[in-house]
């Protein structure tokens, strides 16, 4: 006889129920303390559950996960897959359905990493996090800057640069002397623009409330690009240990280094077969463009959501694959925007792609990466 479990999970209570091949079916409530899902897992035991699928509701789902999972055969279920007609829901009849669901074999579960590669995805995931974060910081610093009438950021190539921030740790001092200043900024800078343009830039009306909005926000990013750079030491070490032979044969790709390495493995695994093919992998990171026809109509060609994180991560490598001399990614790159100019960014998307499919065959097989020497460039035919 078959037994399977369809939790509901919500932030501070989980609707439980039980439902056999036979038609029995048992329902109760729990809520979400450490004892009270042991306490639930005790019970399943009791009622020899076999399989247990749950909504993938935030990440209240995770700790469910966690303690279930050395007991049952979890699926963890997109609610897309699974929503019920609008005025007939309720979180009993949820549970209830998603355990009939199971039951029938009506879902597949979602792909859900082993415990270490979880692990990495929190570090990779606080990265992107960081980044983001020092990204706004940098933002603000600047307007703290503009609003003192310095105005060098108009003659530097971004905010990040080493001109910049030695000026600005210079400010945070109670240094405010243009004269003084300048001799922060690179020559490079100073003969593009002239001596007398980068003074001028630097020359403002600094307040001592100023200083100390500037040493915050300078000191705030400090503190994240510490944690951001503690982040990808300790990925870096997990990788070397665990996963040395499939993070060194990563690196082999055009592309891809270190950090983009750590990243694909954290997002993806070292194990293929949660992914049949390389084009499962490539739809489940959302990209391939979407089937969306009708009449013979094209409505759509956008490609479909999935892996954010990961789409990120590859289309970073994309870029700097394409710009890569020699490589089958740049020469594909150049002939599509160049012979058949097709749009930069479309073909960037394509490369991505391609390469997530090398990366595919390396984890699967245990191999280092080949480039395709013998490509075949079609002319372009003008009709």
């Amino acid at each position: 006889m078959r037994i399977v479990c369809g939790l509901d999970v919500h932030k501070d209570s989980i609707f439980l129920c039980i439902m056999s091949s036979t038609g029995e079916i048992f329902e109760k409530k729990y809520g979400v303390l450490t004892n009270q899902l042991e306490e639930m897992r005790d019970l399943m035991l009791t009622y020899h559950v076999q399989e247990v699928g749950m909504e993938s509701t935030s990440v209240y789902w995770i700790p469910v996960w966690r303690i279930l999972e050395p007991h049952f055969k979890l699926k963890l279920i997109n609610p897309y897959f699974i929503k019920q007609l609008p005025g007939h829901k309720s979180d009993v009849k949820d549970a209830q359905w998603i355990a009939e669901c199971m039951m029938k074999e009506l879902v597949r579960g979602s792909f859900v990493p082993p415990e270490r590669i979880q692990q990495l995805r929190l570090y990779d995931r606080r990265i992107y996090d960081l980044d983001d974060e020092i990204i706004r910081k940098l933002a603000k610093l600047d307007a703290a800057v503009q609003r003192c009438n310095i105005r060098l950021s108009n003659y530097v190539s971004n905010t990040d640069s080493v001109s910049y921030k030695s000026v600005i740790d210079k400010i945070c001092e109670g240094v405010t002397s243009p004269e003084e200043l300048v001799m922060e900024v690179h020559g490079r800078i100073i003969n593009r623009h002239g001596r007398e343009t980068i003074i001028a830039s630097l020359k403002g009306c600094v307040t001592e409330a100023d200083i100390d909005i500037m040493a915050q926000l300078k000191a705030e990013i400090d503190m994240a690009e510490a944690h951001k750079q503690k982040c990808m030491d300790k990925m870096q070490e997990i990788c070397e240990k665990e996963y040395s032979e499939q993070l060194r044969n990563l690196q082999t790709v055009p592309g891809v280094k270190m950090r983009a390495a750590t990243s694909l493995i954290a997002e993806i695994g070292t194990d293929m077969s949660h992914f049949e093919t390389a084009n499962h992998l490539s739809s489940w990171a959302g990209l391939k463009p979407r089937n969306d026809q009708s009449n013979k109509t094209i409505k759509s060609r956008r490609i479909t959501h999935g892996n954010r994180y990961l789409r990120r991560t590859i289309i970073q490598c994309a870029w700097g694959a394409s710009r890569t001399k020699g490589c089958f990614f740049s020469r594909f790159s150049y002939h599509q925007t160049q012979v058949r100019k097709k749009n930069k960014m479309k073909v960037v998307v394509a490369i991505s792609r391609k390469m997530l499919v090398c990366a595919w065959h390396i984890l699967k097989e245990g191999v280092v990466y080949k480039d395709f020497d013998n490509m075949i460039l079609t002319p372009c035919t003008k009709g």
